[in-house]
């Protein structure tokens, strides 16, 4: 997927190639979409977002599983955490969480975009409960971040199925 469909909403690009390999007008484009679209998203909900709110970042488990190809990918969803733990910080005194669930291989459009069933058999096989994730096991994360969860601030949350 080369753009998100949704323009805006947070959702990013993924590229893939080796450092050595990746041309910089791909690596800039990857930067552009996960890193300025969450920093323009962020700093407009930090504007707008009330006292007791909750702002959530989209990471990804790839920054711990650190794979080939995923360098410049991985690069961007760092810097998401960054600024996640950082924006949480300087909204410091409006009881306002800022947190990022890092999502391992999930059964969407953009995980599946040029793999073979057999290259997602072997991914879904390596968490130890030997499946992808959902949309919706990734929605529960976020929907206790939205709510119950007031004690969680600044953290990545990697819904990953074990997998890192």
């Amino acid at each position: 997927m080369d753009r998100c469909p949704c323009r805006g909403c947070g959702a990013g690009i993924m590229p893939l190639a080796p450092i050595a390999q990746m041309d910089l007008e791909t690596f800039d484009r990857i930067q552009r979409v996960n890193v300025r679209g969450t920093f323009v998203i962020d700093q407009l909900a930090a504007r707008q977002v009330r006292n007791g709110g909750a702002i959530i970042n989209f990471s990804t488990t790839i920054t711990r599983l650190q794979a080939p190809t995923y360098g410049a990918y991985a690069a961007s969803k760092g810097a998401v955490e960054a600024m996640s733990l950082i924006l949480a910080r300087e909204l410091r005194g409006r009881d306002v969480t800022v947190n990022a669930v890092a999502p391992g291989p999930t059964a969407t459009p953009l995980f599946f975009e040029g793999k073979s069933q057999e290259a997602i058999d072997h991914i879904a096989s390596l968490n130890p409960m030997e499946r992808l994730g959902t949309p919706a096991d990734i929605a529960e994360v976020t929907a206790f971040l939205a709510g119950p969860g007031r004690w969680v601030n600044g953290q990545t949350i990697y819904a990953n199925g074990g997998a890192a």
